[in-house]
């Protein structure tokens, strides 16, 4: 029995110890022609064993670049990719540059300098106090998703008029933010549907009306368009006075 602390390291494990076992065969073909060949072979079964490669753009190369990673770029054939080298494919991704800068009020996020000072720095009167109902509504979000707890508006109303220096003031309740309630949308849909409605009886009573006329000219009936000429009746008629 075979343990793996006897057994050589797999350098890519996600295609499991056969394909290893194939890797180090290949490596020691002498024949330059069938060892091509058979690592040709061991591509086909690799691309197999891992079908999400299909989807990436030049998934070949991506399995070539694996045959020649798990020889230790010791494989010698004339591929169609060129064999990189471990500088390539270990080379490490340069250190993102993070931002250190300190700004207080770290709990309502980065953002609420930007919105602070948009607001601070409006002049019309109404356009500010609208930016800080807004404003006063998004703490209340933040503090709600934190802490996972409804907020009072007074609490909103302090601390936004402590960030600023009094310069905005939050109103409770006592500012409309949004120009038009849902319930006046709401109601005037009903109007339109009762217009609607309205036209639609109108015009069955006025189909009725002619219906009805045309049934008392010529002998018809029925009501509405519906109502048509009766013909039997005009025939007895005629027989009557024949």
């Amino acid at each position: 029995m075979e343990y793996n602390t006897t057994r050589s390291k797999m350098l890519m494990p996600e295609y499991g110890r056969n394909v290893q076992k194939m890797v180090e065969y290949l490596v020691t073909v002498d024949d330059r022609e069938k060892r091509l060949k058979q690592a040709e072979v061991i591509i086909e079964l690799m691309g197999t064993l891992n079908p999400h490669l299909k989807t990436i753009e030049d998934y070949k190369h991506k399995l070539w670049d694996h045959l020649f990673q798990m020889t230790d770029f010791n494989l010698d054939v004339d591929a169609p990719y060129p064999c990189p080298t471990p500088e390539m494919i270990y080379k490490k991704p340069e250190r993102l540059p993070y931002p250190q800068e300190k700004f207080p009020h770290r709990h309502l996020g980065k953002n609420i300098q930007g919105l602070l000072s948009r607001a601070m720095a409006e002049e019309n009167e109404e356009t500010r106090q609208g930016l800080t109902q807004a404003i006063g509504y998004y703490m209340k979000l933040a503090y709600a998703n934190w802490h996972k707890e409804p907020v009072h508006d007074d609490m909103i109303k302090n601390e936004l008029a402590e960030i600023t220096g009094g310069k905005l003031i939050y109103e409770p309740g006592g500012h409309k933010v949004h120009f038009e309630p849902a319930r006046n949308f709401k109601s005037r849909n009903n109007n339109n549907s009762n217009n609607r409605n309205f036209k639609g009886n109108n015009q069955g009573g006025q189909g009725g009306q002619r219906g009805n006329n045309f049934r008392d000219n010529n002998g018809g009936g029925g009501a509405g368009y519906g109502g048509g000429y009766n013909k039997n009746r005009k025939f007895k008629n005629k027989n009557k006075q024949q």
